[in-house]
């Protein structure tokens, strides 16, 4: 590597291939570590979860949709899904997971999504057995579909799979309607089809997550959502319990909305808002995060200019 493109490896793009992360995932979900995948709702939310030490980075299907100002009922597109995801996906060494609902249609449909998102660097996607359109997996009122569809339905995307190394992961929506006998049946049904990984949406609590794991040999993930039906229980335990990975993924969302709603009124009540500076990211970590001082090092007629310590 010359030095110019040492220069400029890592920032404009990430370090590491498609290839490279879908094969980090898996093998992270194969080690006795569990994978934890904070929600990024954008990518500059994915490079902040890679400084961390996150070990993955999910793209939430309801954040997608209330990106978009749209609730979680099956409205976005498989466009808007992949182009978000993507944008995630390249800025980030980590393997990103994306939710790609019911694979917006049938089994066709999903076997072309998981195309589009294999060509758009992703480490995996999951695919759920609801009734398409789907809703958020936390709200009453679902519908799932007769299990040999849901099975037609992962077949045809693990078919269209040109990477090897790229997770197919099936969603379970069952247990909250039929119980978890039947989800851990559909779970089954789901790997012998062809499944890397089973997310069982809505279980209540650590008792809940342990019957699962008992049952079902398939590598398994955990939603630890805000606000819904699961216990929030902690990656430790999570591990503990036998689980492979786990995400977050309204999270992040959840905080910033949270905050710029809070500044936002005090902005409408006060005129100003002097008195928000401290709650905020300052300039100079958003610049440190950024890494705009290694654009000087490409260019630098980019990085011209410095900082105060007060920036």
């Amino acid at each position: 590597m010359n030095g110019e493109e040492s220069a400029v490896s890592g920032l404009l793009a990430a370090r590491a291939s498609a290839s490279d992360k879908r094969k980090a995932f898996r093998a992270g979900l194969s080690s006795d570590r569990i994978v934890r995948l904070p929600g990024a709702f954008n990518p500059l939310t994915a490079k902040l979860i890679q400084e961390i030490g996150f070990e993955g980075v999910y793209v939430s299907g309801a954040v997608v949709a209330a990106d978009l100002a749209l609730p979680d009922i099956g409205l976005t597109t498989l466009t808007e899904v992949a182009t978000r995801a993507q944008q995630i996906a390249r800025v980030t060494d980590l393997p990103t997971l994306v939710d790609a609902d019911t694979g917006f249609g049938e089994p066709m449909s999903a076997a072309r999504t998981v195309t589009i998102l294999e060509d758009a660097g992703l480490a995996g996607l999951h695919l759920e057995d609801q009734v398409n359109p789907k809703r958020c997996g936390h709200l009453d009122g679902k519908a799932v579909v007769p299990v040999d569809e849901a099975v037609r339905r992962l077949r045809a995307a693990v078919a269209a799979r040109r990477d090897p190394d790229f997770v197919i992961c099936a969603r379970t929506d069952a247990a909250g309607i039929e119980g978890i006998d039947v989800a851990i049946d559909r779970a089954k049904a789901y790997a012998d089809a062809g499944a890397d990984l089973v997310f069982t949406e809505a279980l209540h609590t650590a008792a809940d997550f342990e019957r699962f794991r008992a049952a079902v040999d398939t590598p398994l993930l955990a939603n630890m959502t805000e606000f819904g039906k699961s216990d929030l229980i902690d990656a430790g335990t999570l591990e503990s319990i036998g689980y492979d990975a786990v995400i977050y993924p309204v999270t992040t969302l959840r905080l910033a909305m949270f905050a710029a709603e809070e500044g936002l009124r005090e902005i409408a009540a006060e005129g100003t808002q002097s008195g928000l500076l401290d709650r905020m990211q300052p300039r100079s970590r958003l610049y440190e995060l950024l890494q705009y001082a290694r654009y000087n090092d490409f260019d630098s007629g980019i990085f011209d200019f410095t900082l105060s310590r007060s920036q």
